[in-house]
């Protein structure tokens, strides 16, 4: 009886191993019916990567700020060429433009990255020549010319620097300087707005002391005042420069969420400017 009971276990687990083995088998075949068709297919490359979002660059902010541009070699030669009163004139101009743009940009919701960056391209380009060109002329020490440039080289550097690095992907030199691509933010510090007012008071000062009768000049101190103004000048370029080192919201790289809450904003404005009209 005792060996009788042990054969009829072991039958019965050798039963179970078979029908263990069979469902496997058969979840395999199952498996492997199906159709290939249910997996996922992956996407290919090209619809992995982000799609860049353009903005509109044609507005008049940025026309008037590639009047500057325009304006900055012609300040140059006038001054060159000892033609005081169309450097001053010209000057006073491209200043004036300065500030209407950002105006413009503010009330009628026109801001856009690429204004971001060729606004201040702009003003450095043609502060840029007249330093240089009033240092040639003995109009400015070429001491203080140095500490301008300095700091503009510096910050140029750090702007192809911080393009390259935000530009997504892929990284050519045609999508690199397309502007209607944002990819990063510049906003100038407090203390750099101070230093550009000044910066063109000095510059606008300097073209217009030969303009002046030099009675006036000896009269009024002008020439002690120019002093002056060119020690503040060079004190606050470098305070300005180390400012763009050290603050952490001068340079800002922008995602990809925070392009298209911006590309909505101004289609939103847009339609409702088109319906008020």
């Amino acid at each position: 009886m005792f060996l009788g009971s042990i054969r009829q276990e072991s039958l019965c687990t050798q039963k179970r191993f078979i029908s263990t083995d069979k469902e496997q088998k058969q979840k395999k075949n199952v498996n492997n019916d199906t159709p290939s068709s249910a997996t996922p297919a992956k996407k290919p490359l090209l619809s992995r990567l982000p799609i860049p979002i353009k903005e509109n660059i044609y507005t008049i902010p940025n026309a008037l700020t590639f009047s500057r541009l325009i304006a900055a070699p012609l300040v140059g030669y006038f001054i060159l060429n000892s033609q005081h009163t169309l450097a001053l004139a010209l000057f006073a101009c491209a200043s004036i433009t300065d500030l209407v743009d950002g105006y413009i940009a503010r009330k009628f919701n026109q801001q856009t990255v690429v204004g971001t960056i060729i606004d201040p391209m702009a003003d450095k380009l043609l502060m840029t020549v007249g330093v240089v060109c009033l240092a040639v002329k003995s109009a400015i020490p070429l001491w203080l010319a140095g500490i301008i440039l300095a700091r503009d080289v510096g910050l140029a550097i750090s702007a192809i620097y911080y393009r390259w690095i935000s530009l997504p992907p892929p990284k050519t030199m045609a999508r690199y300087w397309d502007f209607s691509l944002p990819s990063a933010e510049v906003k100038p510090t407090t203390i750099s707005k101070a230093n550009t007012a000044l910066q063109v008071l000095l510059l606008g000062s300097a073209m217009a002391m030969p303009v002046i009768p030099e009675a006036i000049v000896a009269s009024w101190s002008l020439q002690e005042a120019m002093t002056g103004l060119q020690y503040l000048v060079a004190s606050t370029t470098a305070w300005s420069g180390l400012s763009y080192v050290y603050s952490k919201d001068a340079v800002k790289i922008l995602t990809r969420e925070e392009i298209e809450t911006r590309a909505a904003a101004k289609r939103e404005a847009a339609a409702k400017n088109e319906k008020q009209n």
